[in-house]
């Protein structure tokens, strides 16, 4: 493609509707969130001077597999290179929704610090959330499970979803027992 005019329709039609999914991958792949919009120029002016718009059969993973490669290319030069970085981008679909991948990565960060969050409860409040939460038992199946009160199920739960709550919410995830108040007694009640 040599006619300019049509190299120009070819960016704009093509390759410009790419930009949301285009910067949000370069972010997520990106150390320096500064870096982002000098990255996607670099991406934009690759395309441009490429621009193998007549064969193409998706512009979308010429265009990713461009970043891909500014990417590693800005790793190498920064000589700082995470082999993780470098994994996680070699091993991109570049067919797939973004959005979805976004969903998927937000959805997996989010067991992770979960799981993390259940491994700082105490151990019983612990194996009920688990029971509960996780292995669906009812409350009864989990007062059985592990010899103690419904009541007691009941608390462990309310106690450790709170912290597990708290910890998601980036707080520290601590169990905060409130104290128990016993009304007075007064004598004529007695």
């Amino acid at each position: 493609m040599t006619d300019d005019a049509a190299i120009k329709r070819w960016f704009i039609q093509e390759v410009l509707p790419l930009e949301r999914d285009l910067v949000r991958f370069i972010a997520r792949h990106c150390r320096n969130q500064d870096d982002v919009a000098d990255i996607r120029q670099e991406v934009y002016e690759r395309a441009l001077t490429g621009s193998p718009a007549d064969g193409l059969r998706s512009t979308r993973g010429y265009v990713f597999t461009i970043a891909r490669n500014v990417l590693i290319d800005r790793a190498r030069r920064a000589k700082i290179v995470s082999f993780e970085q470098i994994a996680d981008i070699d091993t991109v679909d570049w067919n797939m929704d973004l959005s979805a991948q976004d969903r998927h990565m937000t959805a997996r960060d989010e067991l992770r610090r979960a799981m993390l969050g259940l491994a700082q409860l105490p151990p019983r409040c612990r194996e009920v959330v688990r029971l509960r939460k996780v292995e669906g038992f009812s409350i009864r199946e989990t007062a059985d499970q592990l010899g103690v009160s419904h009541h007691t199920i009941e608390r462990q739960l309310t106690l450790g979803l709170r912290a597990l709550a708290n910890f998601m919410l980036g707080g520290e995830g601590r169990i905060s027992r409130s104290p128990v108040v016993v009304a007075p007694v007064h004598e004529a009640e007695r």
